[in-house]
Formats: C-alpha cells, structure tokens, sequence
C-alpha cells in the first residue's frame, strides 16, 4: 500500500512531467534569449532576504557570457526545480534526493554545482523542549514533528535518522510530519502545537538563545559535512548554450570558492551590498547571521555520495527502483576545481597558497 506522503510526492512528480511534455512540444525548448551584446539571459528565482550563488557571482564580476535575470523569490527547492524542468527559468536548485526523483520520473534536467550543504557551523538541528521527556528516536513514536516541506530534504533526514536509530517502518509511519514554516516553528514548539520541530539558520540562532530547547540530533551527526542540494539545468538548454553554462559554472564555483576562502565579516559584508543594492525591499538580518559556506567541496565541486546516501533511502522505501547510477545525475564538467582548470587548494582566482 503506498503511503500518503509518497502517494503526494509520486502525484506531485506525474503532474510536472506531463507539464514538461507539453511545454516542450509547444515551444521545442532549450534555447536562451540573447542581450544586445551578445550574453545568453539565464532567468532565475531568487530566495528572499538571501543571496545566491551565481548572485555573488555576478556582483564579483566573475560572468563573461551570461545575464542573469531575476523573475521572482521562491522558498521551495522542488517548486525550483520543476520551474525549471517546465521551462519557465533556466537554472534553480534543489535537494539532492527531490533532485534523483524528478530525473526519475523523466525530467531532462541536470546538476551542475552544488549550493547548500551542512557543516559544523552551518547545519539543522531536531529539537523538543527541555522537560518535555523527548531526548531519543522512540520517544517520537506517535508524536508531531515539524519541517518545512513534505518530500524534501528533512523528511528524508529524520526518516534516514529514525531507520539508523532502530525503529521499525510501522513505528517511523507513526511519526507524525507536519509542515510548519520556519519562522514559525519556534512558536509551534514553545506551544504545543508540534512535539519537535527542525531549527536551521538565523531561526535555530534565535530560538537558541531564548534557551529551553533540547537537541535531539542535527543533519551533520547524521551525514558528517556534506552538500545536500545541487543547481541544475535542462539537459537542452545545456546543449545549446555550453559556453554560456561553461561561464555560469566557473564563475558560481570561483564565488562559492570566494566565501569559503574570506572572513565571514568580507562574506556579510558583501551580502549585504548586493541586497541593499538589488531594490526587492527585504532585510539584511537574515544574511548577517551567515556562518559559513556549508558546502564542504572547493569550489561546489559534485560528490556521487551526496546523491547515493538519498537514493539509497529513497529505494528503500520503495519510492525509486534499484539500479539508478548517482554519476547520471549530474556533471562536474564545466567546475573549474573539478575539470583540471583550478587545482581544488586554489582560490577563487586559480591561484595556490602563497604562489
């Protein structure tokens, strides 16, 4: 009997593809609008209150080839991805697992960088409050857990998590995942509304430091230091446009590389500009609580296990079929820390230590 949550999921991925088969017989997709002088137009979603890479990227002047152009915010990795398997924007990105499973079920996009990962400053936490008896796997039996979207990167952590701890698939079932966005997780948690809840970025700084809160586990206890979502693109566009995603790529890996190589001050401050300076009216708390970097590769460079360690639970649940091979998913081709142009100690410039 398939389960609600993968009922969803698998419901959710038919619509798209059937979308995607129609938009790209309407319009036989792939290509790129051109600027007057000659830059392929990428469109994008931004993330609000955040900067992307290939935002920086762009404010660096790192882009010979490429325009970027913003066409709105989005908070959803999947919705990012399927606007991207359905034409609507060039590039966007996605948890890993979310990622294999749209790839699976036919869309003919991509990963090319990875964007987020977790590492010891920058990770999520799980947490209950003090007092409450909650501290271990069992103790969720049968209780409501809140993340932020159903069939994303959480709901496989704590499902993977749960499984390693020795509860049995009945028992996970009966965990109850609910969707709570994150600023408002803290106030489910502190009123009962939820039994635990998933704290990650300037919210988990914030509700930590009201205090009361226990950490049942975090993502890096459970997958060490590891990217967990990657940029992708439409294999057609990627075609017809290899310089320009040629250029795209160097010039996202060399800021990716840019902020793991500066002070979190240099990182801030620069953020901050580029959000000031971009006119979408938000704020800057969010990006002045940065820490780090979080994907631990130089430059975004794609590890195969960042796809495997999903896949692997995803076949386990019988929600992908054995046999898909992580190196189909993506490509490291055009990284410049990965094809042999920068060697992986090099900085956003190419250059090694102290040369």
């Amino acid at each position: 009997m398939t389960s609600p949550r993968r009922s969803t999921l698998l419901t959710g991925l038919t619509i798209v593809v059937a979308t995607l088969a129609i938009v790209l017989t309407g319009c036989g997709g792939g290509g790129g609008a051109v600027t007057d002088d000659g830059k392929v137009v990428v469109r994008y979603q931004g993330s609000p209150s955040q900067v992307r890479w290939y935002e920086l990227a762009d404010s660096l002047g790192y882009f010979d080839k490429v325009s970027l152009k913003w066409v709105g915010d989005t908070t959803s990795g999947p919705q990012d991805i399927q606007s991207v398997a359905t034409g609507e924007i060039e590039v966007g990105g996605a948890f890993n697992g979310s990622v294999a499973k749209l790839q699976d079920a036919g869309a003919p996009i991509v990963s090319v960088i990875s964007d987020v990962g977790s590492d010891g400053d920058t990770f999520h936490g799980y947490y209950s409050l003090e007092g409450s008896g909650i501290r271990t796997a069992r103790d969720l039996i049968g209780k409501k857990v809140g993340i932020n979207t159903l069939g994303a990167y959480h709901e496989y952590a704590i499902i993977e998590w749960l499984h390693r701890q020795g509860l049995t698939d009945n028992e996970i079932k009966s965990v109850q995942l609910t969707v709570v966005p994150p600023i408002n997780t803290e106030q489910a948690l502190r009123s009962g509304q939820i039994d635990a809840g998933n704290l990650g970025t300037i919210f988990k700084d914030v509700a930590l430091k009201s205090g009361g809160l226990h950490e049942i586990f975090r993502d890096t206890s459970l997958i060490g230091d590891l990217a967990i979502s990657t940029t992708v693109f439409r294999r057609d566009f990627v075609e017809k446009n290899k310089e320009a995603v040629e250029d795209f790529v160097q010039g996202y890996a060399r800021a990716l590389r840019w902020a793991q190589l500066h002070t979190r001050e240099e990182v801030v401050a620069k953020f901050v500009e580029i959000i000031e300076g971009r006119g979408r009216n938000e704020n800057t708390d969010f990006v002045k609580q940065w820490k780090s970097a979080g994907v631990p590769t130089p430059g975004g460079v794609i590890d195969p296990k960042e796809f495997t360690v999903w896949i692997d639970e995803a076949i386990r649940l019988g929600e992908l079929k054995p046999g898909i091979d992580p190196n189909t998913l993506f490509t490291n081709e055009y990284n410049p820390y990965a094809n042999g142009t920068y060697p992986p100690d090099a900085d956003e410039n190419g250059n090694k230590p102290g040369a």
